[in-house]
């Protein structure tokens, strides 16, 4: 099978990065498509969920689903100046893959020849295993941003984004591949839309949605069923993960010892003390603070990174740069700062913000056990919301028969 018309192998890497000018304008061209004047990453960002969300839940409508441990990606759908189909992932870097598999198409639901343009799809692409010990790439979509170039769908309700993209573009996609299934062997990745509950289906998800999942997942994602969509940072998605994997993204500083030379250096010829990058050093952690017109801000944590020594000595084994790269850590039973993984998928540590919501949400952390035991009462709200919207619908009707 020719590499420009098979599965992705890497989700990281799935195609090819565009740069230079051609970056510049692909990035000015989905502001335009969007009204932005803005030319940053567009995609709506949650907060950590803290014990005050309960309340939110009972209060509003809102939507729940598994947050997958995938890589989330903006899905842009347009074409090139010849006029054929071209897709680009979008991630939180800001940089746009070209998808140069050939055969990744979204057809109209007129025409399977047509295809959507100026389309943009919020997702999360995953790496699903399956039973026979393969990996199958699939783009999880969970919102919709701007379906052929109509950006109003911003200011539209979250059920409604969704049903404009499983009208529009799940279901013609779905029907193409019923014809020819052959084709999705093909395919960059297959497309899903992400299971939605609603916000009270809690232990559904628990008992039934997380044990089946065929990738990894690290929490639940609350999204509210009547919010506009939101650019940056959005109070109405709420990101729920369990106390003990709450998590914050550092840029990792390391300060090493000035020693001594010992018996044998000097007898070496060093006689000067000088820095021992072999011994464990200092980890500071950095919080990102803002961009200032000399370049990016950065505070010193006031805890620093805990490692030990077999720690140390196994990072040194890989050979890879360490210095000021953006790491994950959580907090371990004695409450140090630990390292759990590279996130070399972004460019910054967290913002100062999401840093202090992450540490309330730890502070103030619901467990799975608490957020099942609220269900009943999210549920209740819910009914009496619809009961009252119900009500209201018939007054105005009956309001309409009387004139």
């Amino acid at each position: 099978m020719d590499e420009t018309s098979r599965p992705l192998r890497d989700i990281a890497n799935p195609g090819l990065k565009a740069e230079g000018n051609l970056l510049w304008e692909l990035r000015a061209e989905v502001a335009r498509l969007l009204g932005r004047s803005s030319h940053s990453f567009p995609g709506a960002q949650p907060v950590s969920f803290t014990r005050r969300h309960l309340d939110e839940l009972r209060r509003e409508d809102y939507y729940v689903c598994e947050k997958s441990d995938g890589i989330r990606y903006l899905l842009y759908l347009t074409s090139d100046e010849n006029g054929a189909e071209v897709h680009y992932l979008i991630d939180r870097k800001n940089d746009y893959w070209w998808l140069h598999q050939r055969n990744l198409h979204f057809p109209m639901a007129h025409d399977r020849a047509a295809f959507h343009t100026d389309t943009l799809i919020d997702g999360e692409l995953v790496m699903d295993s399956l039973s026979d010990g393969t990996k199958e790439p699939k783009f999880l979509v969970f919102d919709l941003l701007a379906l052929d170039g109509k950006a109003d769908l911003l200011s539209k309700p979250l059920d409604k984004r969704l049903g404009y993209f499983k009208e529009h573009v799940m279901k013609p996609y779905k029907s193409l591949f019923t014809a020819f299934p052959e084709e999705l062997q093909y395919q960059a990745f297959k497309v899903e839309m992400k299971e939605m509950q609603y916000s009270y289906g809690i232990e559904m998800m628990f008992r039934s949605v997380l044990p089946n999942l065929k990738h990894q997942n690290d929490g639940l994602i609350f999204t509210c069923r009547t919010s506009p969509y939101q650019f940056g940072t959005d109070p109405h998605i709420l990101k729920w993960k369990a106390p003990h994997e709450n998590t914050v993204d550092f840029r990792l500083r390391l300060h090493f010892p000035v020693v001594e030379p010992n018996e044998v250096e000097r007898a070496e010829g060093q006689t000067e003390p000088f820095v021992d990058y072999e011994s464990l050093p200092d980890a500071r952690l950095l919080v990102f603070t803002g961009n200032e017109r000399g370049g990016p801000a950065y505070d010193e944590f006031r805890e620093p990174l805990y490692l030990t020594e077999d720690e140390w000595e196994t990072l040194k084994s890989w050979g890879d740069p360490l210095q000021d790269r953006i790491i994950e850590c959580s907090l371990d039973e004695e409450k140090r700062w630990r390292l759990y993984r590279f996130r070399d998928d972004k460019t910054e540590a967290n913002h100062v913000s999401t840093v202090n919501s992450v540490l309330e949400s730890i502070k103030d952390a619901v467990s799975e056990t608490e957020l099942m035991a609220a269900a009943k009462s999210i549920k209740d709200g819910w009914k009496m919301r619809q009961q009252q919207q119900q009500q209201q619908q018939q007054q105005q009707q009956q309001q309409q028969r009387d004139h």
